[in-house]
Formats: C-alpha cells, sequence, structure tokens
C-alpha cells in the first residue's frame, strides 16, 4: 500500500475565507472518492490547532499500489481539482510512503 500525504497553507485576508479556502480544499478531494481506480481511502482534515507552524489542511489518502498512485497524478478527476485549487494555496507539502505496517 502506498500512502500520499498532501498538507496546505491556503490564501484568506480575512478567517471567513481562509475558512472558505479550507472547506473547498476538503469538498473537492472528498467528491473524488469512488472516481479513482486504485485510491482506497480518503480522509481530509482541517487543523483546529491554529498554532503558527500548523498547515491549514491535509489530505490523507491510500492507494492499493506505486502504479495507481502514478495514474491518479493524471487522473482527468484529480486534474480538475489541482486547476480548481490552483488559486487558493499558497503552500504545498506532500509525503508518500510504502506502507508495510498491517492494520
Amino acid at each position: 500500500m502506498i500512502k500520499h500525504i498532501v498538507m496546505w497553507d491556503v490564501q484568506g485576508d480575512t478567517p471567513a475565507q481562509k475558512q472558505a479556502n479550507r472547506q473547498l480544499i476538503q469538498s473537492q478531494f472528498e467528491a473524488l472518492r469512488g472516481h479513482i481506480p486504485g485510491l482506497l481511502h480518503v480522509e481530509v482534515g482541517i487543523d483546529h490547532s491554529h498554532v503558527d507552524y500548523a498547515c491549514d489542511v491535509v489530505l490523507y489518502t491510500e492507494f492499493d499500489s506505486q502504479e495507481s498512485l502514478d495514474a491518479y497524478a493524471s487522473h482527468p478527476a484529480h486534474l480538475r481539482v489541482k486547476q480548481t485549487l490552483g488559486a487558493v494555496r499558497i503552500a504545498r507539502h506532500q509525503v508518500d510512503f510504502v506502507s508495510t505496517s498491517v492494520a
């Protein structure tokens, strides 16, 4: 299994704008459920710690293989999400790793 984790900081001149952008990211990625072959799990979290070094949003996904993650990167549904969200993010961090843990 491949775990793909992405974190973003979002734009917003006011707390309400930042929250709207956080929720946009959440809804866009949650809408991918069932549309990407090999995507086993999608979870989107919005930070509630409000510490100065925290990212605003985290995407946690699990894929059945590296090939599925690679295909996700160029899947039309994912590309539409990336295009929609391109203007709302100001920073992005990513980690992909092979998981050997058994649930």
